[in-house]
């Protein structure tokens, strides 16, 4: 018999955070409550309490904010890889077009 992996949305995750950093849960408490394991809240309480600090997760983030954020660093990297493919074909058409003239 196999489990199918449960997903949860960062809503979900967030507000299941918010009950141990903001309400006084324990994590157990919380846990038991949501059905959750311990060791999924504790990875959330530690990323929600990172993100409030303001550090970027690696992993999808929780809050809105450091949600936007993790949007723009993917539009300003893939921006930066159209930039180089552009400088790149820029330059091979100039020196194509330099051996032309020759």
């Amino acid at each position: 018999m196999t489990r199918k992996r449960r997903s949860f949305t960062p809503e979900f995750k967030q507000e299941a955070a918010c009950l141990v950093l903001d309400e006084g849960y324990s994590i157990t408490e919380a846990s038991r409550s949501l059905g959750v394991v311990e060791s999924a809240l504790r990875r959330w309480v530690r990323q929600l309490a990172e993100e409030r600090d303001g550090v970027t997760p690696k992993s999808k983030a929780l809050t809105p904010e450091q949600q936007r954020i993790q949007e723009l660093e993917a539009q300003v990297h893939r921006l930066e890889r159209e930039k180089a493919i552009l400088k790149k074909a820029t330059a091979l058409l100039m020196s194509d077009e330099l051996n032309r003239t020759r």
